[in-house]
């Protein structure tokens, strides 16, 4: 069974670095399934010869590329939200949709396994016009929603987003009072359901995901499944936490609090504005205890301008260019902290579980499908501050629980997220897949 996962990029970003990691674990684990598997991305920047790299044909010329970007920036002429998220209409044909159709009369793909896909990869109407069997794997909401990629996230005294046009299919009164211009969501949406005539099988990272997925009013029909991304776990393991701290040049005595760029987004999704919060309520509760020494890490991230005031020592990384270092930063820490407001599966958390990191965040999304709280973690009380807090002092304030917490980790990874284990559930995807394919 030849399958071409399609993406718009293999290894730039969470969501193409979890399409590459699906590709690769049936590369390397579907042969017993009789799969064979390519990647095609629009950014290559492997070196991997399994993935196929290039633009689309039509975006070859000169004239094309100059006067594609101009036609998607006309589209959004008008629409404010106030939903700060990437918004993708996708009207506009990119000429991948007629690549693939020729690689289904070439006879050069049976399946096609979609992934994370935006303005200048694939159009609604050409996704819809694809005539291969397909399984999309979701890396966000963008698939049931309008343009939007996320809903508009948890605002205040919300434990979740409270926006639900994806349930209701993006009437007209449910459009929030903050948007203004054309209803860019309603009209993409609609094109979706017109366009999208077939069911497609959805694959969700997580629960929290596929929840959405089957609550919505494009997908509620359609089959919906749950697959976990995999992770290399002989690539990410534990190694001696001393060993990292001496290679990384941080302190081999204070206790280590580890998590990404606090100033690398301006997403409120990402929940730095929470991560300040708790560290600031960590400190002020720390005095006279164990906890008054423990210091920072920041990895994906140089030593900004101005560094925000957090109440501890702060080290950072710098930008990372390969795995060995995170895995490093990984093993030399003591808790990884992800704030996150919504999430779907973040590399991060499975990253941190299988080197035997445990891991503190919210319980919210599909986070809680990577933390078993107070077994690999600690899931906090959304999203609240002082919670998190609390969470980051429960991991780190008995060093042998600590311990426990890292090993029960590790042992998550290697259960739930090992490539061989996930290329047995995608083979099982495909079959049904094809199978339904002959029976229409």
């Amino acid at each position: 069974m030849k399958i071409l996962h399609v993406n718009a990029s293999d290894i730039s970003g969470g969501a193409a670095r979890a399409a590459y990691r699906i590709h690769r674990c049936l590369v390397d684990h579907g042969q017993p399934h009789g799969l064979q598997s390519q990647l095609r991305v629009l950014q290559k920047l492997s070196s991997d010869s399994s993935v196929i790299g290039g633009a689309a044909p039509s975006q070859r010329s000169r004239m094309w590329r100059r006067l594609a970007p101009r036609l998607r920036n006309w589209s959004y002429r008008g629409f404010v939200t106030t939903n700060p998220v990437l918004h993708s209409n996708a009207w506009l044909a990119t000429g991948l949709g007629a690549e693939l159709q020729a690689r289904r009369h070439a006879q050069t793909t049976d399946l096609l396994h979609l992934h994370w896909l935006c303005d200048a990869t694939l159009s609604v109407q050409e996704i819809g016009q694809l005539p291969q069997p397909l399984v999309w794997t979701l890396h966000d909401q963008w698939a049931f929603c309008g343009t939007e990629h996320y809903t508009h996230p948890p605002g205040a005294g919300e434990s979740e987003s409270s926006d639900r046009r994806f349930e209701l299919g993006y009437t007209p009164d449910s459009r929030p009072k903050q948007e203004r211009g054309p209803d860019l969501n309603r009209r993409c949406w609609l094109q979706k359901r017109r366009a999208w005539q077939r069911p497609m099988r959805i694959v969700c990272p997580s629960t929290w995901l596929a929840n959405c997925a089957r609550r919505s009013a494009l997908m509620r029909e359609w089959p919906i499944t749950v697959i976990p991304n995999p992770i290399d776990v002989e690539a990410w393991a534990p190694c001696d936490q001393a060993q990292a701290r001496i290679l990384l040049g941080l302190p081999l005595d204070r206790p280590l609090v580890l998590f990404g760029a606090m100033g690398g987004t301006l997403d409120p999704r990402k929940g730095a504005d929470l991560l300040r919060k708790s560290l600031r309520s960590l400190k002020a509760g720390a005095s006279d205890t164990p906890l008054a020494e423990l210091e920072l890490v920041v990895f994906g991230q140089s030593l900004p301008a101005e560094p925000p005031e957090l109440g501890f020592p702060i080290h950072y990384s710098g930008h990372l260019h390969d795995d060995i270092s995170l895995r490093l930063f990984y093993a030399a820490a003591d808790v990884f902290v992800i704030p996150s407001r919504q999430d779907n599966l973040p590399n991060t958390g499975l990253e941190a579980h299988a080197c035997g990191t445990p891991v503190v965040a919210f319980r919210t999304g599909g986070l809680v499908d990577v933390v078993e709280d107070r077994i690999t973690g600690y899931l906090a009380e959304p999203f609240d501050p002082a919670s998190l807090a609390a969470a980051i002092a429960w991991v780190l304030e008995d060093p042998h629980r600590n311990r426990q917490l890292g090993d029960a980790a590790r042992q998550r990874a290697e259960q739930l997220w090992n490539p061989e284990r996930v290329a047995g559930m995608y083979a099982q995807q495909y079959r049904q897949a094809l199978g339904s394919a002959v029976s229409a």
